[in-house]
């Protein structure tokens, strides 16, 4: 082992105050983005569903060891917000009349404890821990995204140049599952149209979950001193992700990710013409005019067919927002139920499983006006956090401290990344996932874990 990894073998070891617990942590964080793997045991397990509930397991049996039942103000309200939402799917429960119904419900319920059961034991976790955990969190969120992408472009170049499919190679036998790259249809009758979409399943899905890297770590990516090791590697992936989102050729990631940048180019603005955000754009689209001019037929037809606008393209986004009426007349309040859209309207769409193409939709279906009160309230809240780490940015830089230049770009990414990820679901559903909970969790630790340099966790 060279002197180097020494080094940073030391700096890990004491950065894991408790091993098994920190690592479990920062495993669920990293493959939280990984839908594909997962096994049907009744319900659908994934590997992020495993990972957590060891996480909660070591974490409650920590804290029952150690007679520790301290939580920080932050963490305490994270937890009155799983009671609260639990409260509203307990009152759903009597929205149900089928067995179809309680099936359904049983499994979001589940998904519901591991995804808030991980938003409170994570803040609590990251208030105990030394700031560099932090960073560890946010570069293991990141980076499992960013493996997202690098095998989204593997899978592209596979189904491109032999028309394989790559999961079949490395997922299918893990999982069992038969699941493959996006076919977004067929030109000429014989060339194919491929959509990568990763281990998320879908390409819009890997195409909004990629906006959350490129919008947190471009500011933090422009705020870098010129001579700091990782200036040209965020660059480098910063370019990168750019790519693939592309790639995905999702119209609702690409409509989060401009909104996103709107945002940051208001704070930021003085960066807009420096080289280090010219280079990488320059780079990006020197690749997207290389490729587009070898191929200009095919990209023609792709662009037009992403960009028709017309009722038969649009009805499947739009249709859905039509249930709504239908639901505030028969159950305003408290919904059909925690994860019972497809049970009730399958006799509309014709598919068990559907979910609708709306986050919105299925939060005022399935919780009512009350839920979808209560989760805007959630929303607000995470807001809040987020602003008093710019704050936080905003004081430390006043007081020349250079972590400012840190948590501040790391507080505005957060909002954009947040704001995004909201515009996004207007026709999709990706904040029901698992990765919106985990990007919360680090979202409003910001305030727990920074402020230590001026004063005392509140």
């Amino acid at each position: 082992m060279t002197a180097h990894a020494l080094v940073l073998r030391r700096r890990a070891e004491r950065v894991l105050a408790q091993p098994a617990l920190d690592s479990l942590f920062l495993a669920t964080i990293l493959v939280v983005s990984f839908a594909k793997i997962q096994w049907s045991i009744g319900a659908d397990l994934s590997v992020a569903d495993v990972l957590t509930a060891g996480f909660l397991v070591v974490f409650l049996w920590d804290r029952l060891e150690r007679g520790d039942a301290g939580l920080t103000r932050t963490s305490v309200v994270a937890l009155a917000f799983f009671a609260a939402f639990l409260l509203v799917y307990l009152i759903g429960y009597f929205n149900l009349d089928t067995q179809q119904a309680l099936t359904q419900y049983g499994k979001g319920m589940v998904k519901f404890v591991l995804h808030l059961g991980f938003l409170v034991a994570g803040v609590t976790l990251l208030a105990r821990r030394p700031q560099r955990f932090y960073w560890y969190a946010l570069a293991a969120f990141c980076g499992g995204i960013a493996l997202n992408g690098v095998y989204g472009v593997v899978q592209l170049g596979v189904a491109e140049l032999t028309g394989g499919s790559l999961d079949h190679i490395l997922v299918q036998p893990i999982t069992g599952r038969a699941t493959a790259i996006n076919i977004f249809g067929v030109i000429g009758g014989t060339q194919a149209v491929y959509r990568p979409n990763g281990l998320t399943g879908d390409p819009n899905h890997l195409g909004i979950e990629l906006t959350l890297p490129l919008l947190i770590l471009t500011p933090i990516y422009m705020r870098l001193e010129r001579s700091h090791p990782w200036k040209l590697r965020l660059a480098v992936l910063l370019a990168f992700l750019l790519v693939v989102e592309l790639a995905t050729l999702s119209r609702s990631g690409l409509l989060g990710l401009g909104v996103g940048a709107l945002l940051l180019a208001v704070p930021y603005r003085r960066y807009l013409r420096r080289r280090d955000l010219l280079a990488p754009l320059a780079a990006v689209a020197c690749i997207v005019a290389a490729v587009v001019a070898v191929r200009f037929d095919y990209f023609r037809t792709v662009l037009r067919a992403r960009t028709n606008v017309s009722h038969a393209a649009a009805s499947p986004h739009f249709g859905v927002y039509s249930f709504i009426p239908d639901i505030l007349h028969t159950h305003p309040f408290f919904g059909l139920g925690l994860n019972n859209f497809a049970v009730y309207y399958e006799f509309v769409t014709g598919r068990p499983d559907f979910g609708p193409h709306s986050f919105y939709v299925s939060q005022i279906v399935e919780s009512g006006i009350v839920g979808t009160a209560l989760f805007a309230v959630f929303v607000l809240w995470v807001f809040l956090r987020l602003g008093v780490g710019r704050r936080i940015g905003r004081a430390l830089d006043a007081a020349h401290d250079p972590l400012g230049a840190r948590v501040r770009p790391l507080s505005w990414g957060m909002t954009a990344a947040l704001v995004a990820t909201l515009v996004s679901n207007i026709f999709y559903l990706t904040m029901t996932f698992y990765y919106f909970y985990v990007f919360a969790a680090l979202a409003v630790a910001i305030p727990v874990v920074f402020a230590r340099r001026a004063r005392p966790v509140a």
